[in-house]
């Protein structure tokens, strides 16, 4: 026994890692780590759990000898990067997008960011407070035009007034979203993609808030008709029940992240 782990530690010994080797697995490790954190939350799980046992079958039966199975698998695994690109088209939108963002990009000056913080916080809060929906929602580093192309062009300084008289119910801009871009609104009363998330139990407008982060790497804040409660999506994933203070503090904290 000993003689044969010798000869197996032999057999591994002419073998160097260099630190091209080290590189190489990190490299893997992050790509790795980012898709599946890319797929966390969406039916794309699913269906990489259907991939894999479909190979864990092709496996089994090429060491059983399942001709049968072997063929149809074959068959299957012939045409599976093309299944793969039709079926995770939104999950390669998304990370390609995000290997081509560019952390230069500056969103909002200091000033300016705090300046139009207080404004939208001042509005979530007053809206929440009197129970009106809203939907409000940042353009970052990735662009949002055809959300904005089909809305209504606002093109106008963002402040406290205009966003309370949007959404003030039965005006003609009140459903829908509010597209920030830079330091203004750029249109209002924009139609979102709804998350088709599994097991949400949510509205429109935060199933709109989340779909919207889901494709993008925009941020929203969503005010709740029903209870007046203040929440915001980010990356696919909603922070609910924030006060004034919390919204605050989260929107400057993006906004830094972002410069």
């Amino acid at each position: 026994m000993i003689e044969s782990l010798s000869r197996r530690v032999a057999s591994f010994s002419h073998l160097s890692v260099t630190w091209r080797d080290a590189v190489d697995i990190l490299v893997v490790a992050v790509l790795v780590y980012s898709l599946l954190r890319l797929i966390r939350g969406t039916r794309a799980v699913q269906m990489v759990f259907g991939i894999v046992t479909a190979f864990v079958i092709y496996e089994i039966a090429v060491f059983a000898r399942l001709t049968a199975v072997r063929t149809v698998l074959q068959a299957v695994i012939f045409y599976l990067p093309l299944a793969v690109i039709v079926l995770f088209a939104q999950e390669l939108r998304r990370a390609l997008a995000a290997f081509g963002r560019n952390p230069l990009f500056v969103w909002f000056s200091g000033y300016h960011a705090e300046e139009t913080i207080s404004d939208i916080v001042l509005a979530a809060t007053s809206l929440s407070a009197k129970r009106v929906g809203a939907l409000i929602v940042f353009e970052r580093r990735e662009g949002l035009k055809n959300y904005i192309e089909n809305g209504v062009p606002v093109d106008s300084a963002v402040s406290y007034d205009l966003l309370v008289t949007i959404f003030t119910p039965g005006t003609a801009l009140h459903d829908g979203a509010v597209i920030i871009a830079g330091e203004r609104v750029a249109a209002a009363a924009c139609l979102l993609p709804l998350s088709l998330r599994e097991g949400l139990r949510l509205g429109t407008r935060h199933r709109a808030a989340i779909g919207i982060t889901e494709e993008t790497d925009a941020l929203a804040v969503v005010v709740s008709e029903e209870r007046g409660a203040i929440s915001v999506a980010r990356d696919g994933e909603l922070i609910e029940d924030l006060d004034g203070k919390a919204l605050r503090d989260l929107l400057l904290r993006e906004f830094s992240r972002a410069a």
